[in-house]
């Protein structure tokens, strides 16, 4: 497949270079929009409605039996339950590190101050379905939800034309224990989860990608008060290369990200155009095999390849372009590593494919795209708890830090402020004379 390559770009043509695939999200929420409200005022009813609109079903119960979960176990090969097995082993391990202790900080003689995680109760994780039912998606989510100590983890998932949800993913959910499966897909789902229906319980925080609609609804409903894990758009990688890489690695990996969907973007950098041409050969042989050859190939009409020698400059890029997975092919990847600013997760080295981390190495895929790489994270166990902080001032505390506070509240010209410390100090000094006076008549 024949594309532009860029020579050493100069830094003007940066930004242009690192655009995404755009969307007209003022259209997307014309569309969207009303889908929101029409659930939130007619709940279960607007769903099953738009399930027939959109994925031409007719459900009944909108909710998956524990039948329909205990059916579905008995479809699943025994050797893809094993491998599943392994991610959640490795998921679990990496997820359970994150787990922070409440440390009780002395900051000041007497005041004691500390912050303790506690999940949040309802929490909704919506896994796409579609094309390619993101079963793994189920693991990135619940696991840390769990870990996290969520009460209330709601799934909303779509079903086939039967009204059947793809079965790995009921095996995946029963394995983890969640009883809680709606099935919903698109806009409805989330909508459903943001405002709560007549059998759904509102959901304070939604989390997983989707489509283009689904990323503009997630987007409104937290305009309109429901948190999400982050903003979130088509799913991208970029390979850093040099001598040292191997190019069939690096053609798998571009195209492993380019069959997620048309939408998807790959950039390469590259330390020479040799190397840029052997890995557009690797691409195109490797190509021809793929069942899912033709939404690759729609992907890469988005790809950049770039040619920059000097990797003080590919990184400078890197770190413009704020890859949401970043591979760095070379046999230098650990000190190269160094220079990453701005990335969602990174694979060091050429035996760590972008596949491990979106199934079984134990980090999370749930990762921020688009550039918000800059400022957030992925999905961790963090996502899913709220950090509540304690002090606790003792006599000495107060005694200690009220009259810094005294004056800064008095310069802000916040009295009330500074009376609800002097009350404290003025009732400490009664108590402190009356103890010295009792102190006194005994002596006497």
């Amino acid at each position: 497949m024949e594309q532009q390559v860029y020579i050493n770009p100069e830094i003007a043509e940066w930004s242009k270079l690192c655009k995404r695939p755009a969307f007209d999200y003022s259209t997307l929420n014309e569309i969207v929009q009303p889908i929101l409200l029409d659930v939130k005022e007619n709940g279960d009813a607007a769903v099953r409605k738009y399930a027939e609109q959109f994925d031409h079903v007719k459900l009944d119960n909108l909710w998956v039996t524990k039948d329909e979960m205990v059916a579905a176990a008995l479809t699943v090969p025994e050797e893809l339950k094993a491998a599943i097995q392994v991610a959640v082993d490795n998921i679990s391990r990496f997820h359970l590190s994150q787990v922070e202790q409440p440390q009780v900080i002395e900051t000041a003689t007497g005041v004691y101050c500390w912050r303790k995680s506690v999940g949040i109760q309802n929490v909704g994780l919506y896994i796409p379905g579609g094309t390619a039912p993101l079963f793994s998606t189920l693991l990135m989510l619940a696991i840390p939800a769990k870990i996290a100590g969520c009460k209330n983890i709601i799934v909303s998932t779509p079903t086939n034309s039967k009204g059947e949800v793809n079965p790995i993913v009921l095996y995946a959910a029963r394995l983890l224990g969640l009883t809680k499966i709606y099935k919903a897909g698109g806009v409805q789902a989330i909508a459903a989860m943001a405002f709560g229906t007549e059998t759904m319980t509102q959901a304070y925080k939604i989390f997983g990608p989707g489509n283009q609609y689904v990323t503009a609804a997630k987007q409104l409903v937290n305009s309109m008060g429901t948190a999400i894990d982050m903003p979130a758009g088509p799913s991208e990688l970029a390979v850093y290369a040099d001598e040292t890489s191997n190019p069939a690695f690096i053609a798998s990996d571009l195209l492993s990200q380019a069959e997620h969907g048309a939408d998807s973007q790959v950039v390469l950098l590259a330390s020479s155009a040799s190397l840029v041409s052997a890995v557009q050969g690797e691409i195109d042989q490797q190509l021809q095999s793929l069942p899912r050859a033709s939404i690759a190939s729609q992907a890469l009409k988005n790809s950049r390849f770039i040619v920059m020698d000097e990797p003080a400059n590919a990184f400078a890029f890197l770190n413009v372009y704020a890859p949401e997975h970043l591979i760095i092919a070379s046999d230098h990847a650990t000190d190269l590593a160094e220079k990453v600013l701005n990335a969602g997760s990174v694979f060091l080295g050429n035996y760590s494919p972008e596949s491990a981390g979106d199934y079984a190495s134990g980090t999370n895929h749930t990762l921020p795209t688009n550039g918000y790489a800059k400022a957030y994270s992925g999905v961790s166990v963090d996502s899913f708890v709220k950090k509540i902080t304690f002090q606790q001032l003792s006599p000495e505390g107060i005694k200690l830090i009220g009259p810094a506070i005294e004056a800064m509240a008095e310069a802000e010209g916040l009295q009330a402020h500074k009376n609800a410390v002097s009350i404290r100090l003025s009732s400490l000094k009664k108590i402190t004379s009356t103890e010295e006076q009792k102190i006194d008549s005994n002596n006497g």
